[in-house]
């Protein structure tokens, strides 16, 4: 297990019990109540920690290495009936959108997301998760193949933003996700959208219009990241704590605007502590969210999807 800077209180408890466990094993000496006295301990740091956290410690969290990426989440989901499918039938294959049909509690879905890479090497294959222009022509393609068949949409955001290359902006970047919100305003089938980590910016809308849009506890939705707030504010990332407070863009600020639906549930430390209850977590979320939408005539899905998005930013004085 890694562990953040704000964590290291509860390494080293964990270090303190892992060594009276060995000690208790190595010689005769009794250490029940010791390591009781250590766990308690340990216990109330966690409760201490996570439940104080500062928006800056929640970004961190949706950035933690160990936490659950797009794909953990998908075969997590859909087990072995997901198939995934490739191509922008323009360019080529993005590998930083994934796509594809899977089944959902007996129920198939068209699940499109952000996939981050685990180490250095698929990193640099999946882009950081920074989609270009044809991962959102693809996620396009797939949402449209899911309209006409009558398929329930789930996407799953997990990015630090679209890509912001040179190459990115002559395919047309800036078009391809405005022509996404455009069409999934309107599209005829049910959309579901869960944030399972960050999301950032256009790169995040471009496949974030959604009939229920929700946040994981520990995620944040922003429309730019704290580092690079700071940059522009003050020239320099130091300030990117007092930057993450001002953008409130943790799930509980989002909730209290009314930008998102729900807020999912974390286990206490975040989703990597416990993968199993997360995903349970995420699933029990979905399913609820398309009951809720499945007997909707598509006039009223579509007019309810306008309806939530056209109040969005009204305020009294």
């Amino acid at each position: 297990m890694e562990y953040l800077d704000f964590e290291l209180p509860i390494k080293e408890l964990e270090d303190q019990l892992d060594k009276c466990q060995v000690i208790g094993l190595e010689s005769n000496v009794d250490v029940t109540n010791t390591c009781k006295q250590i766990e308690k301990k340990l216990e109330e740091t966690k409760k201490k920690i996570y439940k104080n956290l500062t928006a800056w410690q929640r970004v961190q969290l949706s950035r933690h290495p160990n936490r659950p990426y797009t794909m953990d989440h998908i075969r997590a989901l859909c087990g072995d009936t997901f198939l995934e499918l490739f191509g922008d039938r323009g360019f080529k294959d993005d590998k930083a959108m994934v796509g594809g049909l899977g089944k959902i509690g007996g129920q198939s879905f068209m699940i499109v997301g952000q996939q981050k890479g685990y180490n250095t090497k698929t990193r640099q294959f999946r882009n950081f998760g920074m989609a270009n222009p044809e991962g959102y022509r693809k996620a396009l393609r797939l949402m449209k193949m899911a309209e006409k068949f009558n398929i329930p949409v789930l996407t799953l955001i997990d990015t630090p933003g679209a890509y912001p290359g040179l190459e990115a902006e002559e395919r047309g970047q800036g078009e391809a996700i405005a022509r996404n919100i455009f069409e999934m305003m309107r599209l005829k089938t049910p959309i579901i959208t869960v944030i399972v980590g960050e999301g950032a910016s256009g790169g995040a809308l471009g496949i974030g219009v959604g009939d229920r849009v929700m946040m994981m506890e520990n995620t944040w939705y922003s429309v730019i990241s704290p580092e690079s707030c700071s940059s522009i504010l003050w020239k320099s990332w130091e300030y990117k704590e007092k930057a993450a407070e001002a953008l409130k863009l943790t799930s509980t600020d989002m909730k209290k605007q009314k930008l998102v639906d729900e807020i999912i549930p974390e286990p206490l430390g975040g989703a990597h502590y416990d993968r199993e209850t997360a995903f349970k977590n995420v699933k029990e979320y979905v399913l609820k969210s398309f009951n809720q939408l499945k007997d909707l005539s598509t006039p009223e899905l579509i007019e309810q999807r306008m309806d939530k998005y056209s109040k969005m930013g009204e305020f009294k004085e």
